[in-house]
């Protein structure tokens, strides 16, 4: 409202329960509005003139609307008011984007995936100051300085991969929406493959599990918790630390566990075996008032974002005590939340289980990530089949 007491006219676009308001330049004072039929009442100068406007302006939002439909482009607002107000939906910048996927993904409760995006665009606006950015701009060569930028301060393979990836996320996602010809796609050039990581040992052998199994927490009462959790995800098929968090007594079923899995919403069935019956009945003994099985979520009625906080905190906690377990333990291997499921994954291929079967039990919806986690197995095998030819004779002919 201006100091005159008159409000502005907007056009209100609804998608997905997020809201985009455009200015229509048009204002007037709240008596010479009509609420029910959106237009201007008669006591506005030239309201049949106005009201014809508005109508134009309406039609050509509805028509813009169905051009999207008719093309299969599931238009972004930005790329909407872009269109709307006669500019090209290529000139929609980068950060524009990039900050509207962070809000749907914060909007659907998928904080993980926008706080890592959230995370990048950080880092690449860093990287380069152009808010103006077009996705036309972000070529191979800028990829390459973007790599080199990070290197700069510290970044390692794994962690310029993850900020590849997302960039190549969101640049799909653009190409999908209509803001970029696929013609301009700069990962055809740049290869995100290139970068390796260092291929850390994430796995136990089946001799450092039974050693932590086995470890006295008698003496190190702070570490009971780590001990347990490790434990519970292990013989819960490698239930991840986000899902733990968010376990609850309710999902406790006779002598089964259901749950979904927050990453990919797949649903679980997981037979109570006798360590995680033991573990169970300790937290239950407990006594805590809220519904969850571990004291990790100390209340209830948190939004997505504090779970999410408090979710990075005690996992960071988590982890610092893994590795506390495995000093005491003379244990050289780096662990941390994730060995656990590791582990898990790669004692079934020892025991025989094939990798299809495993990777439903580790619930992947692509074959490749399990394989992924059982490259240290595959290695061993290699390694045991080199010292085999060693150790035999191998035939001459000739």
């Amino acid at each position: 409202m201006t100091k005159d007491e008159l409000y502005p006219v907007i056009l209100r676009v609804i998608k997905k329960r997020k809201t985009k308001k455009i200015a229509l330049g048009f204002y007037c004072r709240k008596e010479q509005w009509d609420e029910t039929n959106f237009q201007f009442k008669k006591t506005y100068p030239n309201y049949i003139q106005r009201n014809r406007i508005l109508l134009k302006l309406k039609s050509k939002a509805f028509k813009i609307i169905d051009d999207y439909r008719l093309e299969g482009v599931d238009f972004t607002l930005n790329q909407f008011e872009a269109k709307f107000r006669g500019k090209d939906s290529s000139k929609v910048t980068v950060i524009e984007f990039w900050q509207e996927l962070i809000d749907d993904l914060i909007e659907a409760k998928r904080i993980g995936n926008a706080s890592v995006h959230t995370n990048t665009l950080k880092s690449f606006y860093k990287f380069n100051s152009n808010k103006n950015l077009l996705f036309r701009d972000i070529t191979s060569e800028t990829l390459d300085k973007y790599e080199t930028f990070l290197r700069s301060r510290g970044c390692q393979d794994g962690g310029i991969a993850v900020r590849m990836r997302e960039i190549r996320a969101l640049y799909n996602s653009a190409i999908k929406k209509g803001l970029i010809d696929v013609k301009y796609y700069p990962f055809k050039e740049y290869k995100i493959s290139k970068l390796k990581g260092k291929g850390i040992k994430r796995a136990l052998t089946r001799e450092e599990f039974k050693k932590i199994e086995s470890f006295n927490t008698d003496k190190y009462p702070h570490l009971l918790n780590a001990k347990n959790y490790f434990l519970f995800s292990y013989y819960t098929r490698g239930m991840n630390f986000y899902d733990m968090l968010k376990l609850e007594w309710d999902d406790i079923q006779g002598d089964r566990i259901l749950y979904i899995r927050s990453k990919t919403k797949g649903r679980f069935s997981i037979k109570i075996m006798k360590p995680v019956k033991n573990i169970l009945i300790f937290y239950k003994n407990q006594n805590r008032t809220t519904p969850f099985v571990f004291p990790l979520l100390i209340k209830e009625g948190l939004t997505a974002i504090q779970i999410n906080n408090r979710k990075n905190k005690t996992l960071k906690a988590y982890n610092k005590q893994l590795k506390e377990i495995a000093e005491i333990l003379g244990m050289s291997k780096k662990i941390s939340s994730y060995t656990a499921r590791h582990s898990f994954a790669t004692h079934l291929k020892y025991a025989g289980i094939s990798t299809d079967v495993i990777g439903e039990s580790l619930g992947h919806r692509d074959i490749k990530v399990t394989r992924a986690y059982l490259k240290e197995f595959e290695d061993d095998v290699l390694d045991e089949a080199m010292k085999k030819l060693l150790e035999e004779p191998i035939p001459v002919f000739g």
